[in-house]
């Protein structure tokens, strides 16, 4: 197990290399006792701590649980014995796993490439290695969906890409790259639509980076409102890039507006209790209930007192930050534009400019300031000039 991870440091080190490898926690929100894999097209070395366990010939189903601090293996017939780390080796570089949990129990996933089975705390550990664009085009499926244009399908993974390779150390001390959960990015294994694998082909080893040449923080939400927001008003660090743009392409969408009501004395309440604001004066008290933004603010503030809109929102499950209040009766009725934290891309709105003919390169330059486009294999080089 230590050598494991000593091998996983030193690829991390140098995954931005011809062909990259990264190294992704599956199903990371999981406690999984019990897995099993079936192989059936690809043929595969199965490795148990370092030693060849058994290769396919045909299709084969191996079942993976604990067993104390241990993954057993056996098939139907066979217990093949227990094992500290136990990896599915694809013997041509690429291949492809039918993975599906046992304990507990979820639908089967198509996973490409390779898998390393540990136990951690008495519990599966499921790791997928797999090449960096295999991946991308696995998270771009999970982010867009499969009824997109193929040119903002070719901005997702570009932007997916970026993600990866400025946060492949965020979970370093764990083994592994980076999970499969949204804090992360969402990935669920080989992507369903087969184009999405070509387009992001399409764009290899294209990321984002700013005027310093360094990777940005490739955020993005599903709909501006028609503004996005600047990355100090949200995050509290001010970048070149993620700054407040007019969005237009965002009205009309899905998402653009929404509504929610709540009783007037909660509200009130809440703004007292959370956030020391002055409900007993009149003229707080009037714009605490008919506030108004034409366009984006981040506080409702009254008598020096400021009500961050992001805590609002957090506290109070909105979908955006950016809404007004009006009062009706025994009600305040917050009317609401937008979905998500507001920075960097609008999702929708990337998808109505693609639908209009932007091509990827306009919309990244659109919802991202002072940046550029290149190549990542010339950083170094760029870099050193």
């Amino acid at each position: 197990m230590k050598n494991f991870l000593i091998n996983i440091f030193v690829l991390l080190s140098t995954v931005a290399s011809a062909e990259e490898v990264v190294y992704i926690k599956t199903f990371a929100h999981l406690k999984i006792s019990a897995v099993t894999f079936t192989v059936e097209k690809s043929s595969y070395q199965i490795i148990a701590d370092d030693n060849l366990l058994l290769k396919n010939s045909g299709e084969v189903m191996l079942k993976l649980n604990v067993v104390n601090d241990s993954v057993e293996v056996k098939s139907a017939d066979k217990i093949y014995g227990r094992f500290k780390t136990v990896k599915f080796n694809a013997e041509n570089g690429t291949g492809e796993l039918r993975l599906k949990l046992v304990s507990p129990e979820r639908k089967p996933r198509i996973y490409q490439d390779n898998y390393i089975v540990t136990v951690e705390n008495g519990l599966l550990k499921l790791i997928n290695e797999v090449k960096l664009d295999v991946y991308i085009a696995g998270v771009v499926e999970a982010e867009s969906g499969t009824h997109s244009m193929p040119e903002f399908y070719k901005v997702q993974a570009i932007l997916a890409r970026t993600f990866a390779l400025a946060h492949l150390n965020k979970h370093l001390t764990e083994g592994f790259s980076l999970c499969d959960q949204v804090h992360c990015q969402a990935y669920y294994g080989k992507p369903r639509y087969a184009e999405i694998i070509n387009y992001t082909i399409d764009t290899k080893g294209k990321v984002v980076v700013d005027e310093n040449l360094n990777l940005i923080i490739a955020a993005f939400h599903s709909n501006s409102g028609g503004q996005t927001a600047n990355s100090e008003d949200v995050w509290g660090a001010r970048t070149s890039y993620l700054k407040s743009v007019k969005d237009t392409f965002s009205t009309r969408m899905p998402n653009y507006k929404w509504e929610r009501k709540m009783p007037v004395d909660d509200w009130l309440s809440y703004l007292k209790l959370k956030h020391n604001y002055p409900i007993d004066e009149p003229y707080a008290k009037e714009l605490a209930l008919s506030f108004k933004q034409d366009s984006r603010k981040v506080f409702l503030e009254a008598s020096s007192i400021k009500v961050p809109l992001k805590n609002v929102r957090t506290d109070l499950q909105l979908k955006s930050t950016y809404f007004n209040i009006t009062n009706e009766g025994d009600t305040v009725i917050f009317k609401g534009k937008g979905y998500g934290h507001s920075l960097g891309m609008s999702q929708e709105g990337a998808m109505r400019m693609t639908k209009l003919g932007y091509n990827y390169n306009d919309v990244i330059n659109f919802y991202y300031r002072n940046i550029q486009i290149i190549d990542m294999r010339k950083l170094s080089f760029f870099r050193d000039e």
